[in-house]
């Protein structure tokens, strides 16, 4: 195995271990020891690839949400592709992809939502929100310019949702609540666009 293979495989099994422990501990119990022993490494590797417990956290929160980016676009892009061109149907698209990534990886998702993260963390979620409300207004933006109400309620309630579909534990009655809270969603219209 070359060194740069074996230094890709030193960080992979790093970064998994690290999301087991967290998973399992939550952050602030999590000891960098029981990372390294779980991935079967040295405190040495761990600081050579990262800058310690908080950036493996926030590599695997960047890693998750990357992840979620690339399915939402998929989703959004074959109705697009489809011929759906409502901007309402197109986020509930890109919603229920990212719902569903939420439910395949639980876990993680439950990580990054429970407050157990390291010092600031919560301002990097409020700049991920913020970053999404963006994503979704460019869905909704007119002639007019951007509909801020609808894409605020919007974007709250599916940040709602994606709590309460990772913290159910059963995973038919997760399913069934995304299902029926995007439902709930997509009837939501613009009282001033449909106003005369």
């Amino acid at each position: 195995m070359r060194v740069s293979d074996r230094g890709a495989a030193t960080r992979g099994a790093l970064l998994s271990a690290a999301r087991d422990v967290f998973t399992d501990s939550g952050f602030a119990q999590a000891a960098v020891t029981d990372i390294v022993a779980r991935a079967g490494a040295s405190v040495g590797s761990l600081y050579h690839h990262f800058n310690g417990k908080a950036d493996l956290y926030l590599t695997l929160f960047e890693e998750f949400q990357g992840r979620q980016q690339e399915r939402t676009r998929e989703a959004i892009h074959a109705v697009r592709d489809a011929g759906e061109a409502d901007p309402m149907r197109l986020f509930i698209a890109g919603a229920g992809a990212y719902l569903d990534g939420c439910l395949a990886e639980r876990a993680v998702a439950r990580l990054f939502i429970s407050g157990d993260g390291p010092p600031g963390f919560d301002r990097i979620m409020r700049r991920r929100l913020n970053t999404w409300a963006r994503r979704n207004a460019a869905l909704f933006h007119s002639d007019e310019g951007v509909d801020e109400p609808l894409v605020v309620v919007l974007t709250g309630a599916m940040a709602g949702a994606v709590s309460e579909v990772c913290l159910n534990d059963d995973d038919a009655a997760s399913r069934r609540l995304a299902e029926d809270m995007l439902a709930i969603v997509a009837t939501i219209r613009n009282p001033r666009a449909e106003a005369p």
